[in-house]
């Protein structure tokens, strides 16, 4: 599953995040709204033995500045996605739309 988030003004953005604020606080609003949104894509996952709730994961990496969230079980992107023969169960995908709004606020009041 490919995803990702364009920032412009990157080079205003680092001014007032050196200004305002420590990237330890940049640290912890990635690691808290990663795994808010393993938890939203775990609540979402279709249910029916619990494997794939349990192999959704949450990776942080890039020394703290990157979440990952993905779905592990080997039928995960059916279950996303669909086949053929089925409709899809999305969990993943809503749950990182409405985490993004969410992380662009919290990354705001980092600015502030």
């Amino acid at each position: 599953m490919a995803g990702g988030v364009t920032i412009k003004g990157i080079e205003a953005l680092q001014k007032k995040l050196k200004d305002n604020m420590t990237l330890d606080d940049v640290r912890n609003v990635v690691r808290l709204n990663g795994a808010e949104m393993q938890t939203k894509a775990q609540r979402n996952a279709p249910v029916d033995t619990g494997f794939l709730k349990r192999e959704i994961s949450l990776a942080i990496t890039d020394s703290g500045m990157s979440a990952k969230v993905t779905g592990e079980a080997d039928y995960d992107p059916y279950q996303e996605y669909g086949t053929r023969f089925m409709e899809g169960t999305p969990h993943i995908r809503p749950s990182y739309k409405e985490q993004k709004e969410q992380f662009k606020k919290d990354m705001s009041k980092l600015v502030r």
